[in-house]
């Protein structure tokens, strides 16, 4: 409190709590992340949920006396209601007082090159060309011209020996790191003591909705205004909405917030690697991590949402090896026990290595935030002068032999850049087991929350989908009668049905039009569904649409209610004209007109399966390679057991049907492809190398059923298959 008080920042604290403490009786889900959980007074305030006490977080990772910067809490809420924060915002303390902030985006290398031989006159092929010589950066690490130019040989040829290049490459050098627009932070929101304009100007986005900061979150600060990180967070929207249908399905509240943190039955669900839909736990290389470390309490959630990542990954297999036997468990220095021991001796988050340097090296909290901050930017010379620094504070300070210090330093020096701290690993990591909680304790809930989230996006759809029938949980076409805008679950929890809004060509009107007025009673036929529904709500297309996903399966076989459907067309709205309940005594009754189609289901499997595929994405009444299936039983493996599999070069023959098809050139000019194939188990990615492709390339087409044989291969932890062979099916 004193160095809170003391540095001013008390009112900061109580806005931040205020917000935080709108946003719960609101029932908009919300976590903070970063070292604000480092803080006691963060936690009884209800900022954080995490006990500092009982987490052994740094009070000093967050604020000290030495720190000269303002605190930062990062404030994720569920990303459906963030605006609604950002309005009570607004109404708490004044519109005036409350502002975006603006962020300038800059020239980078390759929007220089590109805008430079435009501007000069060169051909779009010209400046292309160029700026495709120049890899990406990575994140926080952007590339530049000169970097660029010292890696990579391509590039460094072309300027070299091209006069054009070099005049290119030469201006956008001086244009390069300039803005070159305004936008608003993805975050960022001042909340002023009086008007905003009282001390940095404003303006609108460039889309004119939306009041922005004139500068950027940096000079806002040196102007004297504190920033607040308002972020939006998919996975909070996802975990609120399947509380939400937990409590409709079930009538149960869950308290996401307060659920037991020791749930047998989570760990038992990740140690099996049933980590699909999970925050921060999902993905090949995590999910095989998880199963070998069988985790089995939040600190071992904790420790792998900050060891999987470039550097400290390393460790990974160690950390393991030492859970599993606790015996191996060593210190290099026994002074380190008290700040490893819950991490088995292995330095895990940022704060081991912070808290290593002042315990050893006789750091401050000043100069061990230099140190985060040199290992942050990877600057070879500031990296050496740390080095220097930490073996000569270990010598004199810690009475460490030189040997020993060096070997303690090459135990923190994998964590350069890309260690997390541990309060934001603790928050992550909460969010990561409550929604394994939910997964295991409510899938069906769970699973239709997470289908709902992704819905635009085909491919998440595809693994969830199969995801949901590894957990035997049916999903079921979209019905009129039936579904909602979005996944609903049965009642029984059997069974997740699509929703109208996910059929292409059927939008949010047309599924609004549908449900509103089946809410007055269901459709019968396929006649009282054409009479009760009008043009202007549901057009042809989308009628179409609706016959060809199985919306109307339970009124007729699908072919043939396509043939009828310019019938369909001539008794639409034909409801309207009949008499409502108040009208004459004896006046007729509206009677639903009908339309003569089969009942009986004709239509060939392989085609509704295309319907499918084409307006929700996915395969849904069955698989292509199910017509196949006795001829794939002779053969070893399905592409879940492909996808599972961890040996490199390992032999596979696997069938599947061919979602896409990418093909390129080598340098050399052969054709190659890349293909993405599916079973009803999973999907997974096969190369076919110039001579394989030259050989089957009238196979290897979107749609087609075939075999492949072919070998493993694993990069980065995900699997794809080498094709030596295809037998078209």
């Amino acid at each position: 409190l004193s160095v809170i008080n003391e540095k001013g920042f008390a009112p900061y604290f109580l806005a931040v709590s205020d917000l935080l403490k709108f946003a719960k009786e609101a029932g908009i889900l919300s976590t903070t992340r970063g070292s604000a959980a480092g803080s006691l007074v963060s936690y009884l305030t209800g900022i954080t949920t995490i006990d500092p006490i009982a987490t052994k977080l740094p009070f000093e990772r967050f604020l000290n006396p030495e720190r000269p910067k303002a605190p930062d809490v990062d404030m994720d809420f569920a990303d459906a209601r963030r605006d609604e924060m950002i309005q009570y915002a607004k109404r708490r303390y004044g519109e005036e007082a409350v502002a975006q902030i603006g962020t300038f985006g800059t020239m980078m290398a390759r929007a220089a090159v590109r805008d430079v031989a435009r501007a000069l006159g060169y051909s779009y092929g010209v400046g292309d060309r160029i700026a495709k010589a120049i890899p990406f950066g990575s994140q926080g690490f952007p590339m530049t011209i000169d970097k660029a130019l010292e890696t990579e040989e391509e590039l460094r040829k072309m300027y070299q020996s091209d006069e054009d290049v070099e005049i290119i490459i030469n201006t956008a050098k001086r244009i390069e790191g300039n803005a070159r627009h305004i936008s608003v932070h993805a975050a960022g929101i001042v909340i002023a003591p009086s008007a905003v304009t009282d001390y940095v100007p404003i303006q609108y986005d460039p889309h004119g909705r939306v009041i922005i900061t004139q500068y950027d979150m940096h000079a806002v600060e040196d102007a004297g205004l504190l920033k607040f990180d308002f972020l939006g967070l998919k996975n909070l929207s996802m975990l609120g909405d399947a509380v939400r249908r937990v409590k409709e399905r079930l009538n149960k509240d869950i308290d996401i917030e307060n659920i037991p943190l020791d749930d047998a039955e989570v760990f038992a669900m990740l140690g099996r690697g049933e980590t699909e839909g999970v925050f921060q736990l999902g993905g090949g290389g995590m999910t095989r991590y998880l199963k070998e470390l069988e985790p089995s309490s939040i600190d071992d959630i904790n420790a792998m949402v900050a060891l999987y990542r470039p550097g400290p990954m390393e460790s990974i297999p160690e950390y393991i090896r030492r859970k599993r036997n606790p015996s191996v468990v060593s210190y290099i220095e026994p002074r380190m026990e008290k700040i490893l021991e819950r991490s088995y001796g292995i330095i895990t988050y940022q704060d081991d290595v912070l808290l290593t340097a002042i315990e050893l090296a006789g750091y401050s909290w000043l100069e061990a935030d230099n140190l985060r901050k040199a290992m942050g930017k990877k600057i070879p010379a500031e990296m050496e002068a740390q080095k220097e620094k930490f073996i000569q504070g270990c010598v004199e300070y810690g009475k460490i032999s030189p040997k020993k210090a060096e070997a303690i330093w090459k135990l923190i020096e994998p964590f350069a850049a890309y260690g997390f701290n541990k309060a934001h690993a603790a928050s992550y990591g909460k969010v990561a087991y409550q929604t394994a909680y939910m997964k295991a304790h409510f899938p069906a809930d769970y699973m239709a929350s997470l289908l709902s989230a992704d819905s635009g996006d085909v491919d998440r759809i595809a693994v969830h989908t199969a995801e949901c029938a590894r957990l035997g949980i049916a999903v079921l076409p979209p019905d009129v009668n039936e579904s909602d805008e979005l996944f609903t679950v049965s009642p029984d929890g059997s069974s997740i049905r699509f929703g109208l809004q996910t059929i292409k060509n059927f939008g949010e009107g047309s599924a609004h039009a549908v449900i509103a007025e089946r809410k007055k009673t269901k459709f019968i036929s396929l006649g009282d569904f054409a009479a009760r529904m009008e043009s202007g709500s549901v057009n042809k297309r989308a009628i179409e649409a609706l016959i060809q996903t199985g919306a109307l399966d339970s009124f007729g076989d699908r072919e043939d209610m396509l043939e009828h459907i310019e019938t369909i067309l001539s008794y639409q709205g034909r409801k309207k004209d009949a008499p409502d309940d108040q009208g004459a005594l004896f006046t007729m009754e509206y009677k639903a007109p009908d339309i003569p189609v089969k009942k009986e289901d004709t239509t060939p499997l392989i085609k509704k399966l295309t319907w499918e595929k084409e307006f929700l994405g996915i395969y849904v009444s069955g698989h292509p390679m199910e017509q196949f299936k006795d001829t794939a039983k002779k053969y070893e493996g399905s592409i879940r057991v492909a996808c599972a599999e961890k040996r490199n070069g390992f032999p596979m023959v696997i069938g599947g049907v061919i979602e896409t098809v990418k093909t390129i050139l080598t340098k050399k000019g052969d054709r190659m492809c890349f293909l993405t194939i599916s079973d009803k188990t999973d999907s997974i990615e096969a190369v076919a190398f110039p001579k394989t492709f030259a050989e089957h390339k009238d196979a290897l087409v979107p749609g087609v059923c075939i075999l492949i044989k072919g070998k493993i291969s694993r990069r980065n932890g995900e699997p794809s298959i080498l094709i030596d062979a295809v037998k078209k099916l």
